[in-house]
């Protein structure tokens, strides 16, 4: 059998990729817990994206009515500074969501090429690279964040960029030896011997087959994102001037509200970044659930007792 013939034989074919890649999101949208998560992200979407028309103005406005509790006038009640809390809460799910997903994304982004290039090109490139990985996973997560984010300019770009930089290796560690195994196929060395270009084979061929791990490792980097940014801005290394999640928190911890009682002004942003996260963990255990053999196997076997 000549080296073409091979490739025809072990190389999945494009309606067979097609056809799984609707598998699963037939099965996502079957799955309670994959649905569930994703109306709620839809609806702090829908949310973040009405704010100007939901809360118009600025909401970090300051004014005379301070610290009122939740009443018809004020949904979720005001901050030390008069300002009101829902608009606060609605205008930070702008930058949140968006810095998260930001992050998520190109951290995903970074972690594909790094494992696919280590897990590909062997010897020397995967020797360097993932000396770069090990360098970065040994580095101290929390107090890397917090000196690069004392020592840049504050601002949203900053942020992003921090937590990229301190978000890729875990991703890419695992990315690498699920495109390890992968490599190792069939269809993979004949594309090797009908001399497909590596980067064709890499994005045309490992890529695909790790559809499931790559939405994992992107829900994981997004959840990261939102919960790093929060934090970081609470201990306030972020722009203090931008309206988030985090910010909001800040400066409630700042006004005493913790201590005066004012529950109203952190708990609707404290909540918000629970319920995203949760939200995006209930989508990454569907996939999990989907994708993983024994959880599947496990799965099917409730649903016969059921």
């Amino acid at each position: 059998m000549t080296a073409i013939e091979i490739a025809t034989a072990t190389t999945p074919t494009a309606p067979a990729r097609t056809s799984r890649r609707r598998g699963l999101v037939r099965q996502l949208i079957d799955s309670k817990k994959a649905l569930t998560g994703l109306i709620l992200l839809a609806v702090f979407a829908f949310l973040a994206l009405l704010a100007p028309v939901l809360a118009p103005g600025d909401p970090s406005l300051i004014n005379s009515t301070g610290s009122q509790t939740p009443s018809a006038a004020h949904w979720l009640g005001t901050t030390a500074k008069g300002q009101d809390v829902l608009a606060l809460t609605l205008w930070g799910a702008r930058s949140s969501l968006f810095v998260g997903f930001t992050v998520g994304l190109v951290a995903t982004a970074v972690a594909i090429v790094v494992g696919l290039a280590s897990a590909y090109f062997d010897r020397v490139v995967d020797d360097a690279l993932t000396l770069v990985t090990n360098v970065f996973l040994l580095l101290p997560g929390l107090p890397l964040l917090i000196i690069l984010a004392a020592f840049l300019p504050p601002g949203t770009s900053t942020v992003i960029l921090v937590l990229v930089v301190t978000g890729w290796a875990g991703s890419a560690r695992v990315l690498r030896a699920q495109a390890k195994s992968i490599r190792g196929k069939d269809f993979v060395a004949a594309a090797v011997v009908t001399g497909e270009r590596p980067l064709r084979i890499m994005f045309r061929e490992i890529l695909p087959n790790m559809a499931s791990v790559v939405m994992t490792t992107l829900l994981g980097c997004v959840i990261f994102g939102i919960g790093a940014q929060a934090g970081l801005e609470f201990l306030g290394l972020g722009d203090s001037s931008v309206v988030s999640w985090g910010t909001n928190l800040y400066w409630a911890s700042n006004d005493g509200a913790l201590m005066t009682g004012a529950w109203w002004a952190f708990v609707p942003s404290g909540l918000c970044i629970a319920l995203v996260a949760f939200a995006l963990a209930l989508v990454n255990y569907a996939v999990d659930e989907i994708t993983n053999p024994r959880l599947r196997n496990r799965r099917a076997r409730r649903e016969r007792r059921g």
